[in-house]
């Protein structure tokens, strides 16, 4: 099977390799479409994650296709039905898992590989987080349900009312997935970003106002939209370390700080005492999705409430994903739907 392999910072290459036979309580999909992500833009551009690749190793991990093959003991399957397969699944058996916090998990099982042909779904997986794609729902869609999952995961610790005053920095797929979600459920979502083209999609996806943060300060923006005193939640989305700063400076006494954006590995922030104490801000670092977001997230991407459609720029064979990466790092695309065979 033709799939991509990493090696190294903006090292990605196509190789060919044997095709995956699932072991016991395993499947094998065929892989129809697999987006990609700001995550994988991330690792490809610093060579690795620590928690979940080592390199040289087979790289993506959203996707959605057809079961071709199934491991010796699976139940509830057969060939031919349509999947989506998160990209993890949790042991439910540790502290974590017992107290229901899945996404903490330290046993938590990683599947990557989703940019190539067919792609192996472990065991863990099957169990927990393989679903079946709705009828009415296409791959590239349906292979949006993991970063979705995530979303939803952050918006649930987020703590919003329906009249939040809410601030979403960054304008890729997740701030634009953040500001959808939100949009729904509150009065009042702001989106800062850099790109314009990308802002015309927030808007579209019902952000109340946006703004290209490259002609302003975004903290005192927020301000005068507050009367002085900064937003009740604001998200962080981007990953970058002075932007988690930015955060915290627009949030209210009493404000909600989600530092959802995964910063490089060693990287620290400066934060006021003064301010975090006598303000009472809350600071939460909130991570990956839980078995019941991604079962929410795949029922939101079907309803066709929200049209997630925007956020797929285009479809392109796996031959040009180098080339993709490259789009993406100069931010000429959102998410493109990665279509192998």
């Amino acid at each position: 099977m033709l799939a991509a392999l990493l090696y190294g910072r903006e090292d990605l290459r196509l190789e060919t390799l044997d095709t995956p036979t699932p072991a016991p309580g395993e499947v094998l999909m065929e892989v129809a479409a697999a987006t990609t992500c700001g995550t994988d833009l991330k690792v490809w551009r610093r060579g690795g994650h620590a928690k979940m690749l080592k390199l040289p190793t087979i790289f993506g991990h959203e996707a959605a296709g057809k079961i071709v093959a199934l491991g010796e003991g699976v139940i509830g399957w057969q060939i031919g039905d349509r999947v989506v397969a998160n990209n993890s699944a949790p042991c439910m058996n540790c502290f974590f898992c017992q107290h229901q916090e899945y996404s903490l998990c330290p046993n938590l099982t990683w599947n990557n590989g989703t940019f190539a042909q067919y792609l192996n779904v472990p065991a863990p997986i099957v169990q927990h987080n393989l679903l079946h794609i709705p009828a009415n729902l296409n791959g590239s869609l349906a292979s949006m349900t993991e970063p979705l999952a995530c979303v939803l995961h952050g918006v649930a610790r987020s703590g919003f009312t329906p009249d939040s005053r809410v601030v979403v920095i960054g304008d890729g797929a997740i701030g634009l997935m953040f500001v959808a979600v939100m949009a729904s459920q509150c009065q009042s979502v702001w989106l800062f970003g850099g790109n314009d083209s990308r802002l015309a999609v927030g808007e579209k996806l019902g952000a109340t106002r946006t703004w290209n943060h490259h002609h302003l300060d975004i903290p005192s923006r927020v301000r005068d939209l507050t009367q002085g005193w900064g937003a009740d939640i604001v998200i962080e989305a981007t990953g970058v370390p002075s932007v988690w700063e930015t955060a915290i400076a627009c949030g209210r006494p009493g404000a909600t700080i989600n530092l959802f954006g995964g910063c490089p590995k060693d990287t620290t922030i400066s934060v006021s005492t003064d301010r975090l104490h006598y303000s009472e801000l809350t600071l939460k670092g909130v991570f990956h999705n839980t078995p019941q977001h991604v079962r929410i997230a795949l029922e939101l991407l079907a309803s066709r409430e929200i049209p997630f459609e925007l956020l797929i720029s285009d479809h392109r064979p796996l031959s040009d994903l180098a080339q993709t990466f490259e789009d993406m790092k100069n931010r000429r695309v959102i998410k493109v739907a990665m279509i192998p065979n």
